[in-house]
């Protein structure tokens, strides 16, 4: 949907967007979002979509675990595991992208093309770089909360580095960052122009470019969309009666645009907050099953988003993952595209001060359950 800018600078970002959105590149539809419970509790989610089948498998860090991080120039930033982490990785690069620690902080990597500059490495900073797809698993496995990390970003603890990686292409990954801890707190920190930018996140919702601000600006736009149904309305004399339930997110767009997704998120996440007439989950047990309701409004089918590369191949964005985090039972959710059973990894049965990384494939080709049998 493209939005009427009246700023030299609304117009620019709005180019930027309409280049962004007329790509030939497949445009990695990720969308993440938080909900909170009757008892204060939070779970967090997102769905991972690319054009190109991802290499994904699920890992333990154990505490004590070492890892050096990927520099254009050779090693970079060297570290321990102080929080043991489960989540997901990519490819052959063992760190994970997406993932919750043992203190229930929890992260994830989302694209943020056209728009993420890293930082250049040099002799004095290379010791503190780590690459854009290693950034989370420096976070997950070095702090507990958002607090923790905001210090950390802010004293220049680390640089991500644009570090070229295998399976990611010919360039650095474009990625920005969610991160959530058990308080509710949530920030998104963005890599612009070689610097870490922390935004506070206060609807804890992120999708893809552009940046964080400009989509928390363009929520300006929607402010008459709200979930309360309208039975009836006039225009002159004529009365008019409602067809159904639902009017009132009349005007909310529907497409797979980065910014439109950032609308709906925000939208959805913003009305299942508890309130006294509509409570969506007394916990945060009940909140894991809500969560992945919300987020099929953002599951993208094989061939709904295509882009063609300049030798005509045609990919497709479609959401080959769903995740959902529980910080407070130490719980990570997830399903595949051809799997949509909801698996669980419970860290509380795990060893997390075991001596090596554990790893095994998330995606799945489990068969449908046939309940004919019920019926004899």
């Amino acid at each position: 949907m493209l939005l009427y800018c009246i700023s030299k600078l609304g117009r620019v970002v709005l180019a930027s967007a309409t280049i962004l959105a007329t790509s030939v590149a497949p445009s990695q539809a990720c969308t993440g979002l938080m909900l909170t419970n009757e008892d204060g509790t939070f779970v967090s989610g997102r769905t991972v979509e690319f054009g190109i089948k991802i290499d994904a498998s699920a890992t333990m860090v154990p505490r004590g675990y070492s890892s050096t991080g990927q520099t254009p120039a050779g090693d970079g930033l060297k570290y321990t595991a102080k929080h043991a982490v489960v989540g997901m990785y990519a490819y052959t690069d063992v760190k994970i992208m997406d993932g919750l620690n043992d203190a229930g902080l929890m992260a994830g990597a989302f694209y943020l093309p056209q728009f993420s500059t890293y930082t250049p490495v040099t002799a004095d900073n290379q010791a503190k770089g780590v690459s854009s797809a290693e950034f989370p698993n420096w976070i997950l496995t070095q702090f507990g909360s958002v607090d923790e990390v905001r210090k950390a970003v802010e004293a220049g603890d680390v640089v991500i580095t644009p570090t070229v990686l295998n399976g990611w292409g010919n360039e650095p990954p474009p990625f920005h960052y969610a991160v959530y801890d058990t308080t509710g707190a949530a920030i998104v920190i963005e890599a612009i122009d070689g610097k870490l930018v922390i935004h506070d996140n206060p609807l804890g919702v992120v999708t893809n470019s552009p940046t964080f601000d400009w989509q928390m600006t363009n929520l300006r736009n929607y402010i008459t969309v709200q979930p309360n149904n309208v039975d009836s309305g006039k225009i002159g004399p004529v009365e008019l009666k409602a067809f159904g339930l639902g009017n009132g997110m009349w005007g909310i767009p529907g497409d797979f645009s980065p910014p439109s997704r950032f609308v709906r998120s925000a939208l959805f996440s913003a009305n299942a907050i508890p309130s006294d007439n509509a409570i969506p989950s007394d916990n945060a047990e009940e909140g894991i099953p809500h969560i992945f309701h919300v987020l099929n409004n953002f599951d993208i089918p094989k061939g709904i988003g295509r882009g063609m590369d300049s030798s005509g191949t045609v990919s497709a964005d479609y959401s080959q993952f769903t995740v959902a985090r529980e910080g407070f039972n130490l719980r990570y959710y997830y399903r595949s595209y051809k799997d949509q059973s909801i698996r669980m990894i419970d860290m509380k049965q795990l060893d997390l001060d075991a001596k090596d990384i554990k790893t095994f494939p998330v995606d799945s080709d489990q068969p449908i359950a046939d309940m004919s049998a019920e019926f004899k």
